[in-house]
């Protein structure tokens, strides 16, 4: 679930950094983030630190869609992740695609757009052997502040967001198979 928050969450970032394309032609991006940190009480659990390095790969296009003419994304998403405490080391993978299916002009400034995200997150033990799953479809439903300008999504905020289908697949808790691994 992290991967899709993290996809639906820049997307309009994304978009600013795509080319420029004519219209009804779409505009291509691509994200390469690294990164690594310390969480604190990591799953609710005090006391529990965990070193958290992971990469995040994002490919995706933006292509105006409809009478209107608004913009509708698609994206992959790889996130890999190494989760670390007490001397063992876990790993994470995750797949995910992303596609708007419905984006609405509300007419009062608003946007709402009705995502579709499939994928499937692995979580690892330390012999390398799959302790968790979460594979499936899930569908978001976000409501953005146009600015003003409903074809031009690089000035949106996002208001709200809403899971309106939870996950289709196995659902495994990853905090239930990490925490007694880490410990």
């Amino acid at each position: 679930m992290r991967l899709i928050t993290s996809l639906a969450g820049t997307a309009l970032a994304a978009a600013a950094l795509a080319s420029g394309a004519g219209a009804g032609q779409p505009s291509r991006f691509a994200i390469h983030d690294e990164y690594a940190f310390e969480a604190e009480d990591f799953c609710d659990v005090p006391g529990l630190t965990v070193a958290i390095s992971g990469v995040l790969d994002i490919t995706g296009k933006v292509m105006p869609r409809g009478e209107h003419g608004l913009d509708y994304f698609a994206q992959h998403g790889t996130q890999a992740e190494t989760l670390i405490a007490n001397g063992t080391s876990l790993t994470s993978l995750a797949n995910v695609n992303e596609k708007d299916l419905h984006v609405t002009d509300n007419g009062d400034g608003t946007l709402t757009v009705l995502i579709v995200a499939t994928g499937n997150a692995v979580l690892y033990g330390p012999d390398g052997k799959a302790i968790a799953r979460n594979p499936g479809q899930t569908r978001l439903e976000l409501v953005f502040d146009d600015n003003g300008t409903p074809d031009d999504p690089f000035d949106d905020i996002e208001l709200s967001r809403e899971i309106v289908k939870g996950s289709t697949g196995r659902s495994d808790d990853f905090c239930d198979a990490a925490v007694p691994a880490l410990t």
